[in-house]
């Protein structure tokens, strides 16, 4: 028998990747100021210090509202881009989707840059609000995608039938189809507020003097004895994260088979 080769790759490439990730809380629970091994003892203590700087609370107030309004902001629009796409036919639609999308692919730096010369040229103050602009703009093709399957999936007799019972377009479609992709509406949106919490260089280059919770960490990297609770801190994102995102596969699985599509999700 041939040895797996295949298997073997990925099993290295899982270690690569997430090797690092798995050391975070080895030393965000050890009893030491230098991130090395050999470990000294265990201890809570660079928890009860991430707590209690009100720094980190602040940046993390602030990348929670910007991650929220991003995540409803594009969710909203998202709906409206994958009902349009899936449902009807207009001039240009590939082009216009394909524009849609494009910040999925395009360098972040690229579309952070652009952002902050159009903002600034126009007298727009970076705060915030400008962060809010840049992550809707970055998450939307992550929803788009999602919801863009759970529109597809969808049979066009479910609301032509409601319209035959006497229900008119918008009857329809609130009572009928929106129901139906609910799973994929909270699942966009768990997505794109994952996305927006971990999203550092659009908040780099907008922020202007808010600190967000990725440029936070980023500051604190220069301070050898900061590393110790920036370890903490990375060890509750990546669990936020993990639940976040298996929150999110759950309604996309739901929906799938709501709907009898095909599961091939995420995770």
């Amino acid at each position: 028998m041939r040895p797996n080769w295949l298997g073997a790759y990925a099993l290295l490439y899982l270690l690569f990747l997430y090797a690092p990730i798995l050391l975070l809380p080895l030393f965000a629970f050890n009893d030491a100021t230098i991130v090395a091994f050999p470990l000294r003892g265990f201890t809570t203590q660079w928890f009860g210090e991430m707590w209690e700087n009100a720094t980190l609370r602040r940046a993390l107030g602030n990348s929670l509202i910007i991650a929220g309004s991003s995540a409803v902001l594009s969710t909203c629009l998202g709906i409206f881009a994958a009902r349009a796409s899936t449902r009807f036919r207009f001039p240009a639609k590939g082009g216009i989707m394909g524009a849609i999308m494009l910040p999925l692919v395009l360098p972040e730096i690229i579309v952070a840059m652009s952002l902050l010369v159009v903002l600034l040229s126009i007298g727009v103050t970076l705060s915030i609000v400008t962060v809010i602009v840049g992550h809707t703009l970055i998450c939307m093709p992550y929803a788009i995608t999602v919801l863009t399957t759970a529109f597809a999936s969808l049979d066009p007799a479910f609301e032509e039938a409601a319209q035959d019972l006497g229900e008119s377009k918008w009857g329809a479609f609130r009572l009928v189809i929106l129901p139906l992709v609910m799973p994929g509406i909270i699942s966009a949106l768990l997505i794109s507020f994952t996305v927006s919490l971990d999203e550092f260089i659009i908040a780099f280059f907008l922020a202007g003097n808010q600190p967000t919770l990725p440029t936070y960490i980023f500051s604190q990297l220069r301070f050898p004895a900061s590393i110790p609770m920036i370890m903490a801190l990375g060890t509750v994102l990546v669990l936020l994260s993990i639940v976040m995102l298996t929150i999110a596969e759950y309604f996309r699985r739901r929906g799938a088979a709501r709907t009898g599509q095909n599961d091939r999700g995420f995770l």
